[in-house]
């Protein structure tokens, strides 16, 4: 008999939230909704995915970058991605469906990392063509989340795949680069390769992450939960009601 799923994580909140209830009470519902994700299938080719039909953020990033842990730290979950003992050596996209009452109603993509230095050559290219498909032709890919270690910056490979999404970034594809293991940062460098990266995404939006110190992690959520519920985060918040008249007037 499988084990209840663990409560979400209650998350310290960031300084805007905490500022104003209304975005914190954003993040609480984001944390909520990714929390119920749960793996549908693995595919080791693009052809072999099945078509939901449900919007779909593609996580990317190279080996060592973060990205599973990334993964679980969003979902509140600690076995949900697997980081594979030999990184670069699991080449399979894993798909994971989300959605609050059991109804899915969105769809998070993991993809293997890239750029690992001991896989044999002909895979990286098979798998680069993979991805590079995936990528310029899943039609119901909504976003991308891109990780990145900060102390080594996007990478020349970060740039490729920056170069093959820019065609579809221009056409409405959302896209962030998630600056993972910002724990190991001062604030001042943390400050610097912010700036730096929000330069090279070109578009994209760019935000410090730590799995360790839980930051950035409510504000990740809420900004995946806008883009698969634009309908909703475009409502204009309900104005509040005014005090009543004094006695008298």
């Amino acid at each position: 008999m499988p084990s209840p799923r663990a409560k979400p994580a209650a998350y310290p909140p960031r300084a805007a939230a905490a500022a104003d209830p209304r975005v914190a009470e954003r993040e609480r519902m984001a944390l909520g909704w990714l929390h119920t994700a749960h793996f549908l299938t693995s595919a080791p080719q693009l052809e072999h995915l099945p078509p939901l039909g449900l919007p779909e953020i593609a996580f990317v990033g190279r080996s060592n970058a973060g990205k599973s842990t990334a993964i679980n730290t969003l979902t509140q979950q600690t076995r949900l991605a697997f980081a594979s003992k030999t990184p670069g050596r699991t080449q399979h996209i894993n798909l994971f469906g989300i959605g609050k009452q059991k109804v899915d109603d969105a769809v998070l993509a993991d993809l293997p990392g890239y750029g690992y230095a001991a896989v044999p050559r002909e895979a990286k290219l098979r798998w680069q063509r993979v991805m590079g498909n995936y990528l310029m032709t899943r039609e119901n890919l909504r976003g991308v989340v891109l990780m990145c270690d900060p102390r080594h910056g996007l990478t020349e490979l970060d740039e490729i795949l920056l170069d093959v999404i820019r065609p579809r970034v221009e056409q409405g594809l959302k896209f962030l680069v998630l600056l993972t293991k910002a724990d190991k940062l001062t604030r001042s460098e943390g400050a610097k390769v912010l700036s730096i990266t929000r330069l090279q995404a070109g578009g994209g939006e760019v935000k410090l992450f730590s799995a360790l110190k839980k930051q950035g992690v409510g504000e990740a959520a809420e900004l995946l939960w806008r883009w698969v519920h634009p309908e909703d985060a475009e409502a204009p918040a309900a104005a509040p009601k005014p005090p009543p008249p004094a006695e008298g007037a």
